[in-house]
């Protein structure tokens, strides 16, 4: 049983889409990609330093389209294909959008349009009102929400059962660092706001009057997408679109999709480029689940074998029934 996974901001590496620019077909993909975006994917996915990833309108549309285009080579130049192979798929945040386009519930161009618009209304309402996130590690899950919430912060990503982000102004954020939930750390991060809580209400806004002129599918139906929503389990595209609206002001609980993962019995991830966080998530929770990151084209070939062995929507229609 197979999970796809696909990262969120905070991913990106200067240089990440590089290797991939050698192969066949990427440049031209990532042009039109970067049309439907209105920004220019392959610069900055080569060129921009550290600093101009960190922006949010930026950050968003490239993880998009790096999920988009490390699925696309995975499967011989069709996202949709690689998505077809796995038993489940998710996202971490905007992971939810490059998800959706692997699914099929999205068209590729339609998923960098949708993020171009959810990025540019995020980086607007962050720079509304000077906010901030941290880290908060160690500890109990219910002692942490609770010391977040005692502070007038938001649980904006409840990432682990040990890492829960906290979100809000500076001052609240100071406040947390200052008195820390027992047995645990707070590490303030380097984010342009309070992302995932009502600072984002006038994204939410946004986005809902964006989203009804999307033409939606419903995902594969082998192949359901996990929310970040609890962990909900989505077959409809009409709902995907409710939730993904949703998503920008609402806690990503990522903590509730690994346990979905558990549930279905999953027994391989992999994570599509930039991989390594929800790896490195699923390594800590779920013991024995086997791990891959698809981060550049040396490692297709491995990850060909990884889907092959783990897949099960890649057999025949007989064998899919029966091990379904």
């Amino acid at each position: 049983m197979l999970a796809i996974v696909c990262p969120g901001q905070g991913a990106q590496k200067p240089g990440f889409l590089s290797p991939w620019r050698e192969l066949p077909g990427v440049e031209e993909s990532l042009a039109g990609l970067s049309e439907a975006a209105g920004i220019d994917l392959l610069r900055h996915g080569t060129e921009s330093d550290a600093d101009t990833l960190r922006d949010t309108a930026v950050a968003q549309p490239l993880l998009v389209a790096a999920g988009i285009t490390a699925a696309d080579c995975l499967a011989g130049g069709d996202g949709f294909a690689a998505g077809a192979q796995a038993d489940l798929l998710a996202g971490h945040s905007v992971g939810e959008v490059t998800a959706a386009a692997l699914s099929g519930v999205l068209t590729a161009e339609d998923a960098m349009r949708l993020v171009a618009v959810r990025s540019r209304a995020m980086a607007t309402a962050a720079a509304a009102e000077p906010t901030s996130m941290a880290a908060v590690v160690g500890g109990t899950r219910d002692e942490v929400i609770a010391a977040i919430q005692e502070q007038g912060l938001a649980p904006a990503n409840i990432n682990s059962a040990a890492q829960v982000v906290a979100a809000g102004t500076a001052g609240q954020i100071q406040a947390l660092v200052e008195n820390p939930p027992t047995r645990a750390r707070v590490i303030p991060l380097q984010v342009a706001g309070a992302f995932h809580t009502q600072y984002m209400a006038g994204a939410r806004e946004e986005l809902a009057a964006f989203a009804p002129g999307l033409q939606v599918s419903d995902p594969l139906a082998q192949a359901p997408l996990v929310s970040n929503a609890g962990g909900e389990i989505v077959t409809e595209g009409a709902r995907y679109l409710e939730l993904i609206v949703d998503q920008v002001a609402a806690p990503v609980d990522w903590e509730a999709c690994m346990r979905v993962f558990a549930d279905k019995q999953i027994t391989g991830i992999l994570e599509v480029a930039p991989a390594g966080t929800l790896t490195g998530l699923a390594k800590r929770e779920l013991k024995g689940v086997a791990l891959m990151n698809l981060n550049t084209p040396d490692d297709l070939e491995a990850a060909h074998d990884f889907v092959n062995e783990h897949g099960t929507n890649h057999h025949s229609g007989a064998d899919a029934d029966q091990e379904n």
